[in-house]
């Protein structure tokens, strides 16, 4: 099957599904103490979620910094997400960009931890707002 057979409707549920599937699998990461790569798969749970967001209210954006800059001036600006959770958003981007690639860098399990406990918060308020337009 192609893409075009999809609705947008089917999309964002897609992304939606992705964003909680992919911080089941940043969970395993971290219990497996592979802390970059769970940085890396918790940034992409976010950023799943986000998508399904601007999809939602036919925003394209072309880039993940094109992602975080709709995200932050579409919803952030405007207090329909809180400033907390773009900042999270703001701050996975730029861990996640680290992580990938420079060298020497290595994420601590306090910090990741922390991360893990307030994605699950920033994904549930994403998809409040998705279902309540």
């Amino acid at each position: 099957m192609n893409e075009d057979q999809y609705s947008k409707e089917d999309l964002i549920k897609y992304r939606l599904s992705r964003a909680f599937e992919t911080l089941d699998e940043a969970k395993l990461l971290f219990n497996s103490k592979h802390f970059n790569a769970c940085v890396s798969r918790i940034y992409y749970s976010c950023y799943y979620s986000v998508v399904a967001l601007l999809l939602k209210h036919d925003i394209n954006a072309n880039s993940h910094a094109g992602v975080r800059n709709q995200f932050g001036l579409n919803f952030i600006s405007t207090g329909k997400i809180s400033k907390e959770n773009g900042k999270l958003f703001s701050i996975l981007f730029d861990q996640r960009q680290k992580g990938d690639y420079d060298d020497f860098v290595i994420f601590d399990e306090e910090t990741v931890n922390d991360f893990l406990e307030k994605v699950p918060v920033f994904l549930t308020n994403i998809e409040t707002l998705i279902n309540e337009n």
